[in-house]
């Protein structure tokens, strides 16, 4: 199947004709989950490239109107949801477009300020009440959940590693973010904080997008930034402004790793830059 603008723009003059005219263009950077393009000057279109993906579209649907209010930056909020058409199977949505430059495509970036602006989004967003909000499991692929259901993909990474990767090192480190659970309430986890995910305006932090695999659990998954993006005392600047505990932060230390060590080794496929990046990643947490 053939997931494209020219596709889209069949299914936006069948289901949204007030819309026919208006063009449909791709995006530099489309995403791996979903497709997107632009509509018009002021939309975009999100649609799941595969089966795996499709309850994103119905939780982001729910949930971001929800979630929006009670955050200090900008969240994708949806316009209208596109039905099944034109050979296409799925749900697909439609979102207001957010003016902003990703942190992986910008010029210029405070590492330090970067690192507490996140913090300070992500803090809020643990506060806000998580009241029938959706659990960690299948539907976020575990984001959110216990970082033990990865165990045993980690370790076949860790066995398929060349002698170049210290062995020893990343399985004591792999092994002590296992020790611990989290035993606190659920709150709200993105869950895929990325730089291709953070939205820069004017140098600053002003959107996090992406929201598929959104869920409420276990915070750790969300501190996987601190190793895969951020470095020394951008670093130090993350962790300080977040009220998480030692465990906590071994854990999200244990989710950069599983994500660096199956991408290094080709246990599972990730965007090309995430791929190359991989090494260096396995590098920060052995820091």
């Amino acid at each position: 199947m053939i997931i494209d603008a020219d596709l889209f723009r069949r299914l936006v003059a069948v289901q949204f004709p007030q819309w026919a005219d208006l063009p449909v263009t791709g995006v530099a950077v489309s995403g791996w989950d979903n497709r997107t393009f632009r509509l018009g000057d002021t939309m975009l279109i999100r649609a799941p490239s595969a089966e795996a993906y499709v309850a994103q579209v119905e939780k982001e649907q729910v949930w971001l109107p929800k979630l929006a209010p009670h955050l200090p930056l900008t969240i994708p909020q949806p316009i209208a949801r596109g039905e099944p058409g034109e050979g296409y199977p799925w749900c697909w949505s439609v979102y207001g477009w957010i003016e902003g430059e990703a942190v992986t495509t910008a010029s210029i970036v405070d590492p330090r300020q970067l690192a507490g602006d996140l913090a300070g989004f992500l803090r809020t967003l643990q506060t806000v009440d998580t009241a029938d909000g959706p659990p960690a499991g299948r539907q976020s692929f575990y984001r959110g959940g216990p970082l033990s259901t990865y165990d045993r993909q980690t370790r076949q990474a860790i066995a398929a590693l060349d002698a170049a990767f210290d062995v020893r090192a990343i399985t004591a480190i792999w092994d002590e973010a296992l020790a611990s659970v989290w035993i606190g309430p659920p709150v709200w986890v993105h869950g895929d904080v990325a730089p291709g995910n953070l939205l820069l305006r004017d140098d600053r932090l002003c959107a996090v997008i992406d929201w598929g695999i959104v869920a409420i659990g276990d915070p750790a998954c969300d501190l996987a930034i601190a190793w895969s993006y951020f470095e020394g005392s951008a670093r130090n600047v993350f962790r300080a402004h977040l009220p998480i505990d030692d465990l906590t932060w071994s854990r999200g230390r244990g989710w950069a790793l599983w994500k660096a060590l199956i991408l290094v080794t080709g246990l599972a496929k990730g965007a090309p830059r995430e791929v190359a990046d991989a090494g260096r990643v396995i590098g920060e947490v052995l820091a």
